[in-house]
């Protein structure tokens, strides 16, 4: 015989429960900037290297940005990833 004892899950009483658009995407978004179109997407920290194209410093044991063109007549393939610092894409279009 069925239990007639409600879920304890989530209270009936309370409200919605807003989707996280971030986590429900992986992070990713898309970026419409004056230098193009971007896919941006948020990574954890490896122990894989990289180099930042904005400070041509190694990206190793941090979290950071994954970034490539969708607006790229050629390309936009895997190839065409760059891993950036969080602070160097952010701050991109400055100079020094």
């Amino acid at each position: 015989m069925p239990s007639s004892r409600r879920s304890g899950k989530r209270p009936y009483t309370t409200g919605h429960i807003e989707l996280d658009l971030d986590r429900a995407t992986g992070g990713r978004t898309n970026l419409s900037a004056e230098d193009g179109e971007w896919v941006v997407q948020r990574v954890r920290a490896s122990d894989k290297q990289y180099r930042c194209p904005g400070c041509d410093q190694v990206v190793v044991g941090i979290a950071h940005v994954v970034v490539w063109r969708t607006d790229a007549l050629v390309g936009g393939g895997v190839e065409d990833r760059r891993h950036w610092h969080t602070a160097c894409w952010d701050h991109r279009g400055r100079r020094r």
